[in-house]
């Protein structure tokens, strides 16, 4: 069945039903070579970007101007015909014994393709690239603030990518004056770190408590007039705060989420209740599965225990309830969302959903609309770059983890969390340090057996070790300090420094001959050296002209005595993770 409920008897590839109209320049939809068209809606009028404007447009979709030197459809130019629909060529003939195979993964690459888009950050992450199709009508749609500075300056291709999620509590839009609090500014009420790794293998989305105690800095804003205006930070404040009290911009929330893990978002994107009803229901709602039977008077929820298929309003008060799941707080709601935003993911990357034109474009239109990026992300060209990044990530390979807390101990009446001090720094290096969540385990049995077969066996004495020191990425003078360190505290005599290697290193690595493998066990011993740190290959011919092996500090090299790699990475149980492609009941 095609996106405009034909039988596969038409044999008519949807992506040939959006074709070019040579008079307006603009794609049209043709549900049939005799249907009427269905033009692109025309680009609404300019919408206000300040900080904290209202959005605002000057003209209705009906009232748009013509562009120049185009003509609008009710003036077609006499004797011009839009082309005809393409159909597609009969299959040929299959050869014997070859029927039934699946068509090439390359070709229905290609459909899903032209049909995924960048519209908003998950729906980006879930399609990939898009938004063309009328883009100057999206761009319109996009509510843009600035990020005061607080960025990297927007994402790179070439880079990590860490995107800072945030869902509002505010009370804007249809229908939602019962949500949230009466009044309110608009607080930071879910908050995401997404972070992408830089060969978009994997990523992980690390959500943020809005009951978490942190400092939040000063923020410099900038105001409707384009003047400065900075707002006191606070100390020892709840999170949630650091968005609409006092003024506070998306920005004062991106500083403080640098000041807590020590990373620095590249961009933000900021939604409100709107967003999750409008884009559940453009993909036509979202299976969620429940462990008992829900009845939260507070957020609506009235579902039965099993599965249910929920858009709109009852997708919103889903992702709000809390007092009916886990313990009845701010976290069990965040493994809540957590469950839905994998099943959102899903439905996003469903056949049924890429090869809609219907779903695609109101996705398009619903993503748009509800979301205010920073102003690095101000455009559908922007919003489908990032969005060609992101659609690379199989959704397998998502990870979604929790920064772990603990009650706060000055509390009578648990109320709020702070840091878990043991486990959050880790989790926050493991994402500084691009470590894949969903890998981890995997990576440490490599470790166990590299080192297994690499590091058994004898040590020979630290004084018949022969050693070239190379600095590949450490910072400057690191060969020089590694060298007088093992030979002044360490007994390894026969070292010299060999200058700088011929090209920078991730990771600090020791080459060495098969005869060498007892020196080079020694070696490893005392830098603290992984079983992957050592590479058998080839001896080099020192200065003194006798075989020495090679080690080269890497990007990762911490100082002379420091122990290299440290114990293997590994996600604390209290980050509580998950994969965006499993189902999980909420209890």
């Amino acid at each position: 069945m095609d996106a405009q409920g034909r039988g596969p008897g038409e044999n008519i590839d949807p992506a040939d039903q959006w074709v070019l109209n040579p008079n307006t320049g603009e794609y049209e939809l043709r549900l049939s070579p005799s249907a009427p068209q269905s033009p692109i809606p025309a680009p609404r009028g300019p919408r206000n970007t300040g900080a904290g404007n209202p959005r605002a447009r000057s003209a209705s979709p009906d009232q748009a101007p013509e562009r120049p030197g185009r003509t609008s459809p009710e003036r077609e130019t006499p004797g011009r015909d839009v082309p005809p629909q393409r159909r597609r060529r009969g299959a040929p003939e299959e050869p014997p014994g070859r029927r039934g195979r699946k068509p090439a993964k390359g070709k229905k690459a290609k459909k899903v393709l032209l049909w995924t888009s960048g519209t908003v950050a998950f729906l980006v992450l879930a399609t990939g690239v898009g938004g063309y199709l009328y883009l100057e009508h999206l761009n319109d749609n996009i509510t843009s603030v600035s990020d005061d500075g607080a960025s990297t300056g927007g994402f790179k291709k070439d880079q990590a990518i860490n995107i800072l999620l945030i869902g509002t509590d505010k009370r804007t839009g249809a229908g939602n004056e019962g949500y949230g609090d009466k009044g309110s500014e608009g607080h930071a009420d879910t908050t995401i770190l997404l972070h992408v790794s830089k060969d978009r293998s994997n990523a992980t989305a690390l959500s943020i408590p809005r009951d978490l105690i942190v400092d939040i800095p000063d923020c410099p804003t900038q105001q409707e007039d384009g003047s400065e205006k900075v707002i006191p930070g606070s100390i020892g404040a709840r999170f949630n705060t650091s968005l609409g009290q006092g003024g506070r911009t998306p920005s004062c929330t991106m500083r403080t989420v640098t000041e807590l893990t020590g990373i620095k978002p590249d961009n933000f994107m900021v939604a409100d209740f709107n967003a999750v009803k409008t884009l559940t229901s453009a993909v036509g709602g979202v299976e969620v599965c429940l462990g008992k039977d829900i009845n939260d008077p507070d957020s609506h929820l009235n579902l039965p225990k099993g599965t249910h298929r929920i858009e709109g309003e009852q997708a919103l008060a889903f992702v709000r309830t809390r007092h009916s799941v886990g313990l009845g707080g701010d976290l069990s709601r965040i493994e809540l969302q957590q469950q839905f935003l994998s099943s959102l993911m899903r439905e996003l990357k469903s056949n049924d959903t890429l090869t809609s034109p219907s779903k695609m474009i109101k996705l398009a239109e619903a993503g748009t609309e509800a979301l205010t990026v920073d102003s690095q992300l101000n455009s559908i060209n922007k919003l489908k770059d990032l969005g060609m990044e992101l659609g690379k990530l199989n959704v397998k390979n998502l990870t979604f983890a929790t920064v772990p807390v603990v009650d706060n101990p000055a509390e009578k009446v648990k109320a709020t969390v702070v840091l878990n001090d043991a486990e959050a720094p880790q989790v926050f290096d493991m994402i500084r340090n691009d470590v894949s969540f969903t890998e981890v385990k995997q990576q440490q049995k490599k470790e166990k057996a590299a080192v297994a077969a690499r590091l058994k066996g004898e040590k020979a004495p630290a004084s018949e070790v022969r050693v070239r020191i190379l600095n590949g990425g450490a910072p400057a003078g690191s060969a020089q300090s590694t060298l007088s360190w093992l030979q002044v505290d360490q007994g390894v005599s026969k070292s010299e420094n060999a200058g700088n290697a011929p090209a920078e290193l991730a990771k600090t690595t020791l080459e060495y001959a098969p005869d060498q493998a007892d020196q080079a066990r020694r070696l490893a011993d005392i830098l603290g050296l992984s079983g992957s740190a050592m590479k058998p290959g080839e001896s080099v011919t020192n200065s003194q002209g006798l075989p020495a092996m090679t080690l080269t500090l890497g990007k990762d090299f911490k100082g002379a005595g420091v122990k290299i790699n440290a114990p293997s990475a590994k996600v604390p149980d209290s980050a509580k993770k998950s994969t965006a492609d499993k189902v999980v009941c909420a209890e």
